[in-house]
């Protein structure tokens, strides 16, 4: 491929694979890209979070700049995974219904412009008094989507090996030894999480029980504080057990605490959860929580009455999340001798929701740049 330029995207993560298959979209035909990552879809390292989680579209409301600028990319990823469950049955996705009981809610949550940024949904409506559980004093339903994360991630990297990517595994200590990969690298996309020493990362704690063999770690929990006070949380788990459900249901408890249930697609068992522990490396599991979690769920959550209240659960499982202090960091990085770096990393539990939303801001970052030269072939 003599005086092919090679786009270097570092990271096989919801985040990286997104914004690769966005990269394709805009290659001349000079350009390759080659996704080069320590971990890739088959792996099932703690520290890969993406084939962990258990995603689902949950809005967050809020009127930060930080929160508005999630909410624009969280729509733009909503109508790109509707349109690939449509269009794509075998990448994981299905489109359910979500719904929300808040027994304490949050003053954005009573703020109707703050609602109406975030839940665009067609579907959307309000729960009545009568509608919801007692103690509970705000509630809506609409319609969203789940992601068997597993299953999407080696979706999305078989795609693109198919337009023509490759990849490499390989362990960063710099990240400008990206630039020696291959011959004529000008461009590198950072899309590591967690930043290479940038000291407004952190990591995400987040446990999970699995059955039938599966590991995922869901997206835990980023409801009970503003996004802007992300890192003050307390600790927490998930579990993923085999008994199904109908809808994705999250609960806020006056105490502050939440619990949600999420179904992945493709028989693949129902996430409950849950919260969060930043900065948090343990990787032992609390059995106490674990009880209590499966408690609250079969108070909680509609599962089938063949269930019994009793689940069928394997085993503790801890990951981690990348997240980032001020939320992600999407901007190019000049570093001399024509050579940039586009950064697009910290997304902590937000990844899946914000995944083509934040891959195609990085991808308009490098077409305004000049690291990209022709206009979008496809949006699939």
């Amino acid at each position: 491929m003599s005086g092919t330029e090679t786009i270097v995207v570092i990271g096989a993560g919801v985040i990286g694979l997104s914004t690769a298959l966005s990269i394709q979209e805009h290659l001349s035909s000079t350009q390759s890209v080659l996704l080069v990552a320590r971990d890739f879809p088959s792996d099932t390292s703690i520290n890969y979070a993406s084939p962990w989680a258990g995603a689902h579209y949950r809005p967050v409301p809020g009127s930060s700049p930080q929160a508005l600028r999630e909410a624009n990319q969280a729509l733009r990823t909503f109508n790109y995974i509707k349109k690939v469950a449509t269009e794509e049955p075998a990448a994981g996705i299905k489109l359910v219904q979500g719904i929300e009981h808040l027994e304490a809610p949050p003053p954005e949550y009573l703020d109707s412009q703050s609602v109406s940024n975030v839940y665009h949904f067609e579907d959307f409506r309000s729960l009545e008094a009568e509608e919801v559980p007692a103690g509970v004093k705000w509630g809506v339903e609409y319609g969203t989507y789940v992601i068997n994360s597993p299953v999407y991630c080696a979706h999305m990297l078989r795609k693109f090996i198919v337009k023509g990517g490759r990849t490499q595994k390989y362990t960063f200590v710099n990240i400008n030894e990206a630039f020696a990969l291959a011959d004529n690298v000008k461009t590198v996309v950072n899309c590591s999480g967690t930043g290479f020493g940038d000291p407004k990362s952190f990591i995400i704690r987040g446990k999970l029980i699995t059955d039938r063999g599966s590991w995922i770690l869901v997206p835990l929990c980023p409801y009970s504080q503003t996004l802007e006070s992300i890192a003050n949380v307390d600790p927490g788990q998930t579990c993923l057990v085999r008994n199904p459900v109908s809808a994705t249901i999250t609960r806020q408890n006056e105490d502050g605490t939440w619990s949600f249930c999420i179904p992945r697609p493709l028989d693949g068992g129902t996430v409950i959860g849950g919260t969060k522990q930043p900065h948090d490396w343990d990787p032992n599991p609390s059995p106490e929580i674990r009880t209590q979690l499966l408690t609250n769920a079969s108070k909680w959550f509609p599962f089938t009455p063949e269930s019994g209240g009793q689940f069928d659960v394997i085993r503790d499982i801890v990951g981690r999340r990348p997240a980032r202090e001020g939320g992600m960091r999407i901007e190019v990085e000049q570093v001399g001798d024509g050579k940039n770096i586009v950064h697009a990393y910290g997304a902590g539990g937000r990844g899946f929701e914000l995944s083509r939303g934040v891959a195609e801001d990085a991808t308009a970052l490098m077409l305004e740049s000049g690291l990209l030269r022709v206009q979008a072939r496809a949006t699939l």
